[in-house]
């Protein structure tokens, strides 16, 4: 079992400066609302900078806060605007959605939860419960088929 949560932290710092190059790619997006541009920028110059809640010059606990808010900005993105201009931008491989979920639920677990609420209280992603993200699993597919006001209804009810 120990093993299995180092590799998947392992996994969870390699994945970093994707979600970065992610985050750079969508900026130059014009389909990505403003709002959301400065959320993204904001993520990318928290990463970036040393000195944030848990300073980087700590090994791995350092990185884990950056990959929290980075995960946080990229889900509120994908609930405010469709995944598919997030998924066109994601190099290498893997489902952008899946991606992030299971780094913000792997990030929160290894943080305290004071820095978890201090950091899911700059992001809004799900309104009623920031404590602990949970991975958006949806079938793709089929969410994809269904347009407006019923593809915000089918997300609601997983």
């Amino acid at each position: 079992m120990a093993l299995q949560t180092k590799g998947r932290l392992k996994n969870l710092l390699l994945f970093i400066p994707n979600m970065l190059l992610l985050c750079v790619r969508l900026l130059a997006d014009s389909r990505v609302p403003k709002v959301e541009r400065a959320l993204v920028a904001g993520a990318i110059a928290y990463a970036i900078i040393p000195f944030d809640l848990i300073p980087d010059m700590f090994p791995f606990v350092g990185q884990v806060d950056d990959a929290y808010l980075i995960a946080l900005t990229l889900r509120r993105l994908m609930e405010r605007t469709d995944p598919k201009v997030v998924r066109e931008h994601l190099s290498g491989g893997g489902d952008v959605v899946e991606l992030v979920g299971e780094a913000a639920l792997l990030a929160s677990k290894f943080l305290p939860q004071r820095i978890r609420r201090v950091l899911s209280a700059r992001v809004d992603v799900a309104p009623g419960n920031l404590d602990i993200p949970k991975p958006l699993l949806v079938a793709r597919p089929e969410l994809e088929a269904v347009e407006g006001g019923e593809q915000k209804a089918a997300g609601r009810k997983h």
